[in-house]
């Protein structure tokens, strides 16, 4: 019994020593280190072109919209105003093009006809009048004034001839080729203002561009959206990533590509990450000071993951947690 108990005591006092090292050499390694993220994901803003009220929301919280699904309608009589206007004109360019193609009307033909008819008699008259003057001059019965006089009469009298003739071959003629094309280039434009309205009008009667859930609704109906103002947020879970603000140390860890474990407390499960990006720029708003003597600060870089197998059960906000 005597030499039981220096055995016994020897066995506690080496367990004691053993004990006693490891701890402070568990005091002495390092300590894993813990970095924690969020999860992220793209966000839409569903807003409008055109500024009105209101007049009906389709969806709330928490639905599931698709691409095309209908959002909200807006009430806008200033355009349906426009429109009107934009329209009407479109019909007076159109009405001024289809003048200018099929020229003067037949009874202004007839009357320019009639005014170069009438003006081609009157030098015939003044032409014959001239010769008998001359004639008479001849004789010596009339003075030289009186023959000049009728000459100058007769030479007027045939520059109306001309001017009227011409005035007839363009009312024949119709109008000019550029005349004619710009008309035409006028309802073009015409025509584009119309739809630009049109446009306008259509929008309206908003529909989603993109696939999520709706996470807000800004503005219900009866209430004035100004242009561009979201009106419905839509978040596209199917889109998420994790983000890590991680020491430029610790950066070595997180090549572009690199799959990762990380535990997300929400779901008290860990899922695989892969690295997609890395901030090309660090972060100086976030840093931490190291040894003095060093003489350098840590910077923190943007890391982002996404998660390989993607869970529906994801959400924007929900803490991820990385042991290194």
């Amino acid at each position: 019994m005597k030499q039981v108990k220096p055995l016994l005591y020897t066995v506690i006092a080496v367990t004691l020593i053993a004990w006693i090292g490891y701890s402070f050499y568990q005091a002495y390694q390092p300590k894993p280190v813990r970095l924690q993220g969020q999860i992220e994901a793209q966000q839409y803003s569903i807003s409008s072109k055109v500024a009105g009220r209101i007049e009906q929301v389709m969806v709330k919280k928490g639905d599931y919209v698709k691409k095309g699904d209908p959002i909200f309608t807006l009430y806008s009589p200033e355009i349906e105003a426009k429109l009107e206007q934009a329209i009407a004109g479109k019909e007076a360019a159109r009405a001024m093009s289809q003048q200018a193609e099929n020229g003067a009307r037949i009874q202004q033909v007839k009357a320019a006809k009639d005014q170069w008819n009438k003006a081609k008699a009157a030098a015939t008259l003044m032409e014959k009048t001239y010769q008998r003057i001359d004639n008479l001059f001849q004789d010596g019965v009339v003075a030289e004034q009186k023959r000049d006089e009728v000459l100058t009469q007769w030479q007027a009298t045939k520059y109306s001839e001309s001017a009227a003739l011409q005035m007839y071959e363009m009312a024949k003629e119709g109008a000019r080729t550029e005349t004619k094309q710009a008309a035409v280039e006028k309802v073009r434009m015409a025509e584009g203002a119309v739809a630009e309205v049109e446009a306008y009008a259509m929008d309206t009667d908003i529909k989603s561009w993109f696939n999520g859930e709706v996470s807000q609704v800004l503005l219900n109906s009866g209430e004035l959206a100004p242009q561009g103002f979201p009106v419905v947020t839509v978040i596209d879970m199917q889109d998420a990533w994790a983000v890590f603000n991680v020491r430029e140390d610790l950066l070595k860890n997180f090549p572009k590509g690199k799959i990762f474990t990380a535990y997300l407390p929400a779901l008290d499960k860990s899922v695989d990450f892969k690295v997609t990006h890395i901030a090309v720029m660090g972060d100086f708003a976030t840093w931490r000071a190291t040894d003095a003597s060093q003489g350098f600060d840590l910077r923190t870089f943007a890391v982002e993951a996404t998660p390989i197998n993607l869970s529906n059960k994801l959400r924007v906000g929900m803490s991820v947690a990385i042991d290194l």
